[in-house]
């Protein structure tokens, strides 16, 4: 193993996208992650949306860089291993719903007793305490229940989604940050082992900027608003001649007398009830038909060297088809292509955050089901004959 996390050791202990998205994330910056799975079809992330000869693509993706093990935690015997593996583990990354682990006898209790300095990353819908702790929540239930869901969408429309499980990749990133928080605390300051309690609902909560003060001072709601960033003019989605859409975002002092001299509406530049954002918030209406009309005549590559001659912040909405052939992600090595089991080559995401002396790795793709059981088993001193057994009992996979 390389890479800056390279002397760590996780146990994932997770499906779908949430917590197998935590360890990713660890597992390309160097971690050891052993993926635990259900010995009958493993994660279910494997049979999720485009399948290439009965692998989904994206089970390559988030799984890459892990060690599969296939374990039925249902069974004595595969939480006997569990404990066994906890032993020499940093962290553990979950999101079952809070009681399950602890009714399999391998909850924070009885883990934290084998290895005091363990930090239990606990991914679930509503967190691992209050009234709605028990109930089932998927990250579609934290974007709702967060606030991001409401404000999402055009206003004459119902409140909208993303086209990703944005929720559920929140949650992620806040559950990748407590862990290194509580694995710097214990290795750093000597400090003890913890839950990080990471809730669905609560990481969503937690980007909404200032809604709770502007609502509790104000009793202002924000509603939904289409392309428009509310309160802040002009930062909005505007229609161009040839039939795309394009952002422009002129919402500083500055950039904003810029752009209206881009547009021809020196009118407007000079207009020192525009000077401010607050006086450009009151006539949103005004100045977003004044560039709407200017890109509706234009084509898009017109309005961007334009705008890029201006120095105002512009894009075109990216599709997928278009985001892969893009000079600037391809310069950073964000789109990569792989080689899947079969000698297929596909493209994938590259690695990031980027660090410029221990970046990330991509070292193997997601593995088959159970592909490092013997391997792992052993490490923890299992015999041949052990596994033997494990594997007749359906224990392991």
């Amino acid at each position: 193993m390389s890479g800056p996390l390279s002397n760590l050791r996780v146990l994932e202990l997770g499906t779908l996208i949430a917590a197998p998205f935590a360890a990713r994330l660890l597992a390309e910056f160097g971690a050891d992650v052993i993926k635990v799975e259900p010995p009958e079809g493993g994660d279910p992330l494997r049979s999720w949306r485009k399948l290439h000869k009965g692998v989904s693509i994206w089970w390559y993706l988030q799984s890459r860089n892990k060690r599969s093990i296939a374990i039925d935690l249902r069974q004595p015997a595969g939480q006997e291993i569990i404990r066994r593996l906890v032993a020499d583990v940093d962290v553990v990354i979950e999101n079952f719903r809070p009681g399950t682990l602890e009714r399999w006898g391998i909850g924070w209790d009885t883990l934290s007793r084998i290895n005091p300095k363990l930090t239990m990353v606990r991914i679930s819908g509503f967190g691992q305490t209050g009234p709605s702790a028990q109930k089932p929540g998927f990250g579609a239930i934290g974007e709702a229940m967060g606030g991001l869901r409401y404000s999402t969408g055009e206003p004459t429309s119902p409140p909208s989604r993303m086209g990703v499980s944005i929720g559920d990749s929140i949650a992620s990133l806040h559950a990748v940050f407590g862990a290194l928080m509580s694995v710097m605390n214990v290795k750093t300051n000597g400090g003890a082992g913890q839950v990080v309690d990471v809730s669905l609902c609560e990481s969503v909560f937690n980007m909404m900027e200032s809604l709770v003060p502007e609502y509790d001072l104000f009793g202002v709601v924000r509603e939904r608003s289409g392309g428009a960033l509310p309160g802040i003019c002009p930062s909005n989605t505007y229609p161009t001649a040839d039939a795309r859409f394009v952002v422009v975002a002129g919402n500083s002092n500055s950039i904003f007398k810029r752009l209206m001299l881009a547009i021809d509406r020196p009118d407007l530049a000079a207009d020192p009830a525009l000077e401010q954002n607050e006086g450009r918030v009151r006539q949103a209406a005004m100045i977003d038909s004044a560039i709407g009309a200017w890109t509706g005549a234009l084509p898009m590559a017109e309005i961007l060297a334009r705008m890029e001659a201006a120095e105002v912040p512009c894009s075109p909405i990216y599709s997928v088809a278009e985001l892969v052939e893009d000079e600037q992600f391809k310069a950073r090595d964000m789109i990569v292509t792989e080689t899947l089991p079969d000698g297929t080559a596909v493209k994938m995401p590259g690695i990031f955050p980027r660090l410029s002396h221990t970046p990330g790795e991509r070292r193997w793709l997601g593995p088959e089901l159970g592909a490092h059981t013997d391997q792992i088993l052993s490490d923890v001193g299992y015999g041949r004959n052990d596994v033997d057994a494990l594997r007749a009992a359906k224990a392991v996979g």
